[in-house]
């Protein structure tokens, strides 16, 4: 699926979620927890590169922007989750 058809999917069975702004390519699917809502699932390493790539940043500044402002941006109960993949 691309990047296209993955948001598509997303606005269509989830309307309610938030979408970071600037990773669609980022978006690996959809987090799912017992009593809370489903939430747009990233890959966090390729949020970092995508700051690395669109911003200019090294490697260490997107880190540090990534956990401060995007992390610790809480914005209710629908705002999205960031996953290591190993």
């Amino acid at each position: 699926m691309d990047v296209k058809d993955k948001l598509q999917f997303v606005k269509d069975n989830y309307p309610d979620v938030l979408i970071a702004d600037g990773f669609d390519d980022a978006i690996i699917g959809i987090a799912e927890r017992y009593g809370m809502n489903s939430v747009v699932l990233y890959d966090k390493n390729k949020c970092v590169k995508i700051m690395q790539d669109r911003d200019n940043m090294t490697e260490e500044e997107a880190i540090e922007f990534f956990y401060y402002n995007i992390v610790g941006a809480y914005m209710g109960e629908y705002t999205p989750c960031f996953a290591e993949i190993l």
